[in-house]
C-alpha cells in the first residue's frame, strides 16, 4: 500500500517512433498550485512580467493534460466556482475579471465546453448578473474575447432556468431614462449581436440561441419570430463581406443546432418553409467552405425533423460485439426505450414527407462537394436520414450513392460516396444483400488515381475506400463477408505494401487488421500483420523490396501483387514509383515464374511500345528486371533463360530498343526516360545472358549506348556507363568466350579519342566507360588506356575549366586499377605492376595540386577528393602484392598531400581527406616507411595501444557476440571522429608541426584555413594553432622551425593569390597576437626582413584590394621590430598611403594610427603627436594631388624619405611599382 501511496503520479513513456517523451498522469497532482495562481491573480495583475509568468504557468499546467481532461473533474466545480467569484465581484478590479475569464476558457479548452457549461451556477439570481456583465463587453474588443465566450456559455445555461421568463421581469424598471426591456428580449438580442462577431464568441451566441428557444415559453413567444428574421438574413446578408459571412455562419449554425435540441413537434410546421428558403438562397453555390458545409448540417437535421424518431426495423444487426456491452445490453435497452420507439410496424405504415426526396437530393450532392468537411458532413447526413427511412427508399439512397463511382464524376464524388457507404455501413443500413454491387466498387475506389498532367489525384479516395473496409468489418458476420474475402484481403494488401502515400499505407494496413481481428476469415492474416505493421508499411522501399515478398510467399496474395505492379504501377506517374515497382517484380518473379515468364512479360514487352509515355518506360524497366529474375531462378534449376522465355518474348525483348529508335522515341518529350530505360534494358540482358551474340541488334545496342555518352542529363550518362561493363562482359565475346578483337580495339579507339574531345560532358562519359571496362577489355591496352586518362586528369592550357572531366578521368583510373589490380611480376600491357605504378602515382599525386577556380567556387576541390580515394586503392593493393612497390619517398609524398588536404578550408574535402589517411595508417598490412609512424599512432590511432585492443574486443564480444576483425575494430575507433567538423580535425593534425616531415604541409593547410571566410573554420583552425605555438612560449628551436617553414612557404607561392591573401591574413593575426614578439629581442633577425621584401614583392603592380590591405596590416604588425627595417616598413606603408583605391588609403592610415600608438620607437615623441593628427583627421578620400603633400610632411615627421614617382605625372600612384 506504502508503495502504491509514494508512486510517482507522472509516468513517461517514450513513444514508438521515440520522438519525444510523453507524460501520462494518474491524478490532477498541481491543483493546489493552481488554486494559488488564481488567488494570486489580484497580486500579479498590474506587475506585467509576474503576469505573464503566472499566465504561462497556469496555461502549462492546463494544457499538459490535454490528453488526459477527466483528471481534472473531481477539482472541476471548484475550481469554476472559486473563478467566477472574483469575476462575479463587485470590487474585482476590471483586468483581474478578464483574467479570470481567460482561466475559464483554459479549464473549457481542456475539459470541453458540454461539460464545463453543466457546471456554471445556474440560480435566478445569477441571470440580471450575467446580462450586466455581458453588456460591458466590447463585441468587437479583440484582446479580452475570452471573457465574451465564457459570459455567454454562463447565459446558455443561466437561460434554462426552470421558471417563466416573464416572472424575472416583474415591474419593468428604467435605465438610463429608457424603460428596461424584457429578460427574454435582452437573451435574445445579445444572441443575436454575437452571432456576427468572428471567432468562437460567435459559436458561443448559437449554442445559446439555440437552448434558449427550445424553452417552451420562447417557443410561443418567439420562436416564429426568430425563424423569420433567421430566413431573412439568408437572403439579405451580403456574403462579399467579411461581416457577411460571419452573420450567415452564425445564423446557419444557430439554426442547425436548434432543430438539433428542439422538440419535433414545436419546429415540424416551420421545417418546409426554412427547407425551401435555405434552397432558394443558393448557399451551397457559395465559395465560402463553412457556410456550405453548415448549410449540409441545417440541411441534414432538417431532414430528420421530417421523419419520427425511429430505429429502422429492417436494419442489418451483428448482435453484441463486447463483453461490455452484453454485460450493459438491458440496462440500455431500457434506456433506449424511454427515449425512442421501436418500430416494429411494417414499412408501409410509415409517412414520408415529400420534402425528404429534396433533402436527400441536396445531402447527395454535398458528397460531391470539392471540400473534404462539407462531404463528411454530408455523409453523416445520409447516414442518419437514411436510418429513419422505410426499406425501398433507403435502397434507393444506397442506389443514388453507389451512381456517385463513375468515371464521369470527379475525385469528390467518389471520396464523397466511399464516406457515405462507411457511414451506411456503420449504422447497419447497407444490407448485405446490397454487398455484391458495393464491393467492387469500393476496390475499384481502393485503387483509384486520376492522372493530371505530372501528378495525380484520388489519395484521399484510397484512404476513405480503406476507412470503408474498416467499418464493413466491424459491421457485417464473418459469413456475410465470406464470399468476398479474397477480393477484399488482395486489395487492401496491394494498398497497404504499394500505394505511394504513406497514409494511405497505413490506413490500409489499419483496415486489414480491423478485418483480422473481426472476421477471423482472412488467409494468413496474422502471419501479415505481424511483419505489415503500422511502422513497416511507413517505409516505402521496405514495402515494394521486402514486405511484398514476405506476403507474396502466401500464395493467395502473389499472383493479385504481381498484376497491380504490372498493370498499374509499371504505368504510374511517378518515375520513382516505376523503378521500385521494377526491382519488386524482380523480387517477386521466383514466387511465380511460369505466371510471369507466360502471362506478365509477353504484356510489358507489349506495352513497352505503346503510346503514353510512362507506361513504356515502366515497362521497359519491368521487363528488363523481369528477364533479369527468370534468368537467375534458371540458373538455380539448371535450365537456360531460353528454356525459361518463349521465342516470341525473346524476340520482343530483342527488337524492342531497335524499334524505340526508329519511331523516333530517343527524342522530344519523355526521350530521356528512354534512353535510360533502354540502357537499363540492355543491362539486364546482358547480366541474363540472352542468346543475342554476333547478332544485328549487339550493334544497335553499342550505337545505343555510345550515343547516350554524349548527352548532357548525367543520370543517362550514368545508365549508358552501368550497363557498359555487362554489354562489354557478354557480348564483346562470341558464344564460345572467345574475344571479339575488332570491337575491343574500335571501342578502345573511339573512347580513346573521345578523351581529347572539346566537349567536357563527352570527356566525362567515355572518361567512366573506359573506368568501367572489364579486364579482358583491358589485355594488351592497359597502357593506351591508362595514358589517355592520365593526359585527361592533367590540366592543360585550354582545358583548364574542365574540372568534372579531370575528376572522372582520376576516378577511370581507379576503377581500372581495382579492375586490372596490382601484379609485381605483371606485364604492363594488362595489369599494374612495377613498370607503370609510377605512372599513376604520379597521375593521382599531381591531381592533388588541381586548385581549379570558376564561378561555382573551387572546383578542382572534386579532382582531388578523387585523387585521394584513387591513393587509398592503389596504395592498399600496392602494399598487399609487393610492400617494395611503395618507395618511402612515394609513401611520404602520399602521406604530405593527405595531410595537406585535411588542413584546408572545405568541410567535404577535409572529411575525405582525413578518412583516407586513417584508412591508410590503420592499413592491414601496415603501408611500410610511413613518416613519424609512432608517433602518428598515438594521436590518431588509440587502438595501437594492444592493452587498448585487448580490452575493446572483449567489449565487442559481449555486444556483439564476437570478435571484431581488424577492419571492423579500426572503423569503431575511427567513427567517431567528424573530419568534416574543424573542432575535431584541427587540434590532431596541429600536432603534426612538431614533425619535419608533414610540417611544410601542416603549415600549408592551415595557412589557408586560418585566412580563410567562414567563421567557425578561422575560429578553430587559429586557435588550434595558437594552442600550439602557446606549448611552446612562443620561443626556442621549434617557434624557429616554424618561422622557417612560414617564409618558405610565402617564397613558394609567390603571387598565388589562393594561398597568399590567407596567409598575409594569418601573419597579421599572429603579430597582433604577439606570437613573434621573442624575435624582438634579437637583433637582425632574418623573419621582419625577409617578411618585408616578401609582402613588398607580393603587393607590386597587385590591384586586388583585399590583398593590399592584408599586406598593409602586415607591414604594420613588423613595425614592433626595431632596426633599420623599421624604415623600410614604414616607406611601404606611406606609399599606399597615395595608392589610387582610395579603401586601401583609408586601411592603411587606420592601422598606421593603431602601430603608432602601440610600438614604441616608431617615431620620435615631440613629432608623434602631429603624426597621429595627420593619419586621424586627413580626409583620405580625397584626390592624390592633395593628399601626396599631406603624405609627404608624414614622411618627414617619420624622418623616412619622400617617395618619388618613377612614372609619369599623368599615370596615379597605383602601386608599389614605380615607386622608391
Amino acid at each position: 500500500m506504502a508503495a502504491a501511496t509514494e508512486r510517482s503520479s507522472v509516468m513517461e513513456v517514450e513513444d514508438g517512433e521515440g520522438d519525444a517523451l510523453k507524460a501520462y498522469h494518474e491524478d490532477f497532482k498541481e491543483i493546489e498550485e493552481v488554486r494559488s495562481l488564481i488567488d494570486g491573480l489580484k497580486d500579479v495583475y498590474e506587475d506585467l512580467r509576474s503576469l505573464e509568468m503566472s499566465c504561462e504557468r497556469f496555461t502549462i499546467i492546463i494544457d499538459s493534460y490535454q490528453e488526459q481532461p477527466h483528471l481534472i473533474d473531481p477539482h472541476l466545480e471548484s475550481l469554476l466556482l472559486q473563478l467566477l467569484n472574483q469575476a462575479r465581484n463587485s470590487d474585482t478590479p476590471v483586468p483581474v475579471v478578464h483574467l479570470a475569464f481567460k482561466y475559464i476558457y483554459l479549464i473549457t479548452k481542456m475539459r470541453g465546453y458540454k461539460i464545463v457549461v453543466r457546471l456554471l451556477p445556474h440560480e435566478v439570481a445569477d441571470v440580471e448578473p450575467v446580462l450586466a456583465l455581458i453588456k460591458q463587453q466590447d463585441p468587437y474588443d479583440f484582446k479580452n474575447w475570452e471573457s465574451r465566450y465564457i459570459l455567454l456559455l454562463w447565459l446558455s445555461m443561466v437561460c434554462m432556468i426552470p421558471f417563466d421568463m416573464v416572472r424575472l421581469d416583474g415591474s419593468l424598471g428604467t435605465e438610463g431614462g429608457e424603460k428596461k426591456k424584457p429578460v427574454m428580449d435582452r437573451i435574445i438580442e445579445v444572441g443575436k449581436t454575437y452571432l456576427s462577431v468572428s471567432g468562437k464568441s460567435r459559436d458561443a451566441a448559437a449554442f445559446l440561441l439555440s437552448r434558449f428557444m427550445t424553452r417552451p415559453d420562447v417557443v410561443k413567444q418567439k420562436l416564429p419570430e426568430f425563424l423569420d428574421w433567421c430566413v431573412q438574413i439568408l437572403h439579405t446578408t451580403d456574403r462579399k463581406t467579411m461581416m457577411g459571412t460571419n452573420q450567415l455562419s452564425g445564423v446557419l449554425m444557430t439554426m442547425a443546432l436548434l432543430f438539433k435540441q428542439s422538440k419535433r413537434e414545436d419546429l415540424l410546421q416551420y421545417a418546409p418553409s426554412v427547407l425551401t428558403n435555405v434552397k432558394d438562397s443558393n448557399m451551397m453555390e457559395s465559395g465560402n467552405t463553412i457556410l456550405r458545409k453548415l448549410t449540409i448540417k441545417l440541411i441534414q437535421r432538417l431532414g430528420l425533423t421530417f421523419l419520427k424518431n425511429r430505429v429502422a426495423a429492417w436494419r442489418y444487426k451483428r448482435g453484441s460485439r463486447s463483453l461490455t456491452e452484453n454485460l450493459k445490453q438491458t440496462k440500455q435497452t431500457n434506456k433506449t426505450e424511454n427515449k425512442i420507439d421501436v418500430d416494429e410496424e411494417d414499412d408501409d405504415d410509415i409517412d414520408v414527407p415529400e420534402e425528404i426526396e429534396d433533402v436527400i437530393e441536396q445531402l447527395l450532392g454535398g458528397l460531391r462537394d470539392k471540400d473534404t468537411i462539407v462531404r463528411w458532413s454530408a455523409a453523416k447526413g445520409i447516414g442518419r436520414v437514411t436510418g429513419r427511412l422505410p426499406k425501398e427508399l433507403a435502397d434507393e439512397v444506397v442506389g443514388s450513392v453507389l451512381e456517385l463511382f463513375s468515371l464521369q464524376e470527379t475525385d469528390g464524388a467518389w471520396h464523397g460516396g466511399c464516406l457515405a457507404l462507411a457511414e451506411l455501413g456503420r449504422r447497419g443500413l447497407l444490407v448485405p444483400q446490397r454487398l455484391p454491387d458495393v464491393v467492387p466498387v469500393v476496390l475499384r475506389a481502393l485503387a483509384y488515381d486520376e492522372r493530371r498532367g505530372s501528378f495525380s489525384v484520388g489519395a484521399h479516395v484510397r484512404d476513405a475506400a480503406c476507412y470503408v473496409n474498416w467499418a464493413f468489418a466491424r459491421a457485417y458476420d464473418p459469413q456475410e463477408i465470406s464470399p468476398y474475402v479474397n477480393k477484399i484481403a488482395n486489395g487492401l494488401l496491394v494498398a497497404s505494401v504499394f500505394d505511394r502515400e504513406v497514409n494511405v499505407r497505413r490506413a490500409a494496413s489499419a483496415a486489414f487488421q480491423e478485418n483480422v481481428g473481426r472476421q477471423g476469415t482472412f488467409p494468413h492474416g496474422i502471419d501479415i500483420l505481424t511483419a505489415a505493421d503500422y511502422y513497416a508499411v511507413g517505409m516505402r522501399n521496405y514495402c515494394y523490396l521486402e514486405l511484398s515478398v514476405y506476403i507474396a510467399q502466401f500464395k493467395e496474395y502473389s499472383k493479385s501483387l504481381i498484376d497491380h505492379l504490372a498493370e498499374v504501377k509499371s504505368a504510374h506517374w511517378d518515375n520513382a514509383i516505376r523503378e521500385l515497382a521494377s526491382k519488386s517484380l524482380h523480387n517477386l518473379t521466383a514466387r511465380e515464374p511460369e505466371y510471369v515468364s507466360k502471362t506478365v512479360l509477353p504484356a510489358l514487352i507489349e506495352n513497352a511500345t505503346g503510346i503514353d509515355v510512362y507506361q513504356r518506360h515502366g515497362s521497359i524497366l519491368a521487363a528488363a528486371e523481369v528477364t533479369h529474375a527468370l534468368s537467375k531462378f534458371a540458373l538455380t534449376q539448371g535450365r537456360s533463360i531460353s528454356d525459361m522465355i518463349d521465342e516470341s518474348s525473346i524476340e520482343g525483348l530483342r527488337s524492342l530498343a531497335k524499334k524505340l529508335r526508329d519511331s523516333q522515341l530517343f527524342r522530344g518529350l519523355g526521350g530521356e526516360l528512354m534512353r535510360k530505360a533502354v540502357c537499363h534494358l540492355i543491362q539486364k540482358m546482358a547480366e541474363s545472358k540472352m542468346p543475342y551474340h554476333g547478332q544485328p541488334i549487339i550493334d544497335v545496342w553499342q550505337e545505343i549506348l555510345d550515343d547516350c555518352l554524349f548527352h548532357n542529363e548525367p543520370e543517362i550518362q550514368q545508365a549508358s556507363i552501368e550497363a557498359a561493363p555487362a554489354f562489354y562482359t557478354e557480348y564483346c565475346r562470341d558464344a564460345d568466350g572467345k574475344l571479339d578483337t575488332k570491337r575491343q580495339n574500335a571501342v578502345v579507339e573511339k573512347y580513346l579519342k573521345e578523351l581529347k574531345s572539346s566537349n567536357e560532358i563527352s570527356r566525362m562519359g567515355h572518361s567512366l566507360a573506359l573506368g568501367g571496362f572489364p579486364q579482358f577489355m583491358l589485355e594488351g591496352k592497359l597502357m593506351e588506356v591508362l595514358m589517355g586518362l592520365v593526359h585527361a586528369s592533367t590540366i592543360k592550357e585550354n582545358v583548364v575549366h574542365m574540372a568534372e572531366a579531370r575528376r572522372d578521368a582520376v576516378k577511370a583510373i581507379t576503377s581500372i586499377v581495382k579492375t586490372v589490380g596490382v601484379i609485381p611480376t605483371g606485364c604492363p600491357s594488362s595489369c599494374i605492376c612495377p613498370d607503370n605504378i609510377s605512372t599513376v602515382f604520379n597521375a593521382l599525386l599531381a591531381a592533388m595540386k588541381d586548385y581549379t577556380l570558376d564561378s561555382r567556387g573551387d572546383v578542382g576541390s572534386w579532382v582531388r577528393e578523387a585523387s585521394m580515394m584513387g591513393l587509398v586503392v592503389l596504395m592498399s593493393l600496392a602494399v598487399k602484392a609487393d610492400p617494395q612497390l611503395v618507395t618511402p619517398n612515394l609513401c611520404e609524398k602520399v602521406f604530405c598531400c593527405l595531410i595537406q588536404q585535411a588542413c584546408e578550408k572545405i568541410d567535404r574535402t577535409r572529411a575525405v581527406a582525413g578518412s583516407a589517411f586513417i584508412d591508410l595508417l590503420c592499413h592491414k598490412p601496415p603501408i611500410p616507411h610511413i613518416p613519424h609512424k609512432e608517433t602518428l599512432d598515438n594521436i590518431f590511432n588509440p587502438m595501437a595501444s594492444n592493452n587498448y585492443r585487448v580490452v575493446m574486443e572483449n567489449q565487442m564480444e559481449l555486444i556483439w557476440g564476437k570478435v571484431l576483425t581488424d577492419e571492423e575494430n579500426r572503423q569503431f575507433g575511427t567513427s567517431s571522429v567528424n573530419w568534416s567538423s574543424p573542432l575535431e580535425t584541427f587540434p590532431r593534425f596541429v600536432q603534426l608541426l612538431n614533425l619535419p616531415a608533414y610540417r611544410y604541409c601542416v603549415l600549408l593547410g592551415m595557412a589557408v584555413s586560418v585566412g580563410g571566410l567562414t567563421e567557425s573554420l578561422v575560429k578553430h583552425s587559429s586557435s588550434s594553432m595558437y594552442n600550439y605555438l602557446r606549448s611552446h612560449n612562443y620561443e626556442g628551436e621549434q617557434m624557429e622551425k616554424f618561422v622557417e617553414t612560414l617564409v618558405q612557404i610565402f617564397k613558394d607561392f609567390q603571387k598565388v593569390d589562393r594561398v597568399s591573401v590567407p596567409l598575409l591574413k594569418m601573419i597579421d593575426q599572429m603579430l597582433s597576437k604577439g606570437c613573434f614578439s621573442s624575435f624582438t629581442k634579437t637583433e637582425g633577425h632574418p623573419f621582419p626582413i625577409d617578411m618585408t621584401e616578401l609582402v613588398k614583392k607580393e603587393l607590386t603592380r597587385s590591384g586586388d584590394p583585399n590583398k593590399l590591405m592584408a599586406g598593409a596590416d602586415v607591414y604594420c604588425g613588423l613595425l614592433e621590430f626595431p632596426g633599420d627595417n623599421r624604415k623600410k616598413v614604414l616607406l611601404n606603408l606611406v606609399i599606399l598611403l597615395c595608392h589610387r583605391y582610395p579603401r586601401v588609403r583609408k586601411s592603411t592610415a587606420n592601422k598606421m594610427y593603431e602601430a603608432l600608438v602601440t610600438y614604441d620607437g616608431v617615431v620620435s615623441d615631440e613629432n608623434l603627436d602631429e603624426a597621429l593628427n595627420i593619419l586621424s583627421d586627413t580626409n583620405w578620400d580625397n584626390a592624390i594631388e592633395e593628399i601626396r603633400p599631406i603624405r609627404n610632411t608624414l614622411c618627414d615627421l617619420l624622418n623616412i624619405s619622400r617617395p618619388v614617382i618613377k612614372k609619369p605625372l599623368g599615370n596615379p600612384e597605383g602601386s608599389q611599382g614605380g615607386k622608391v
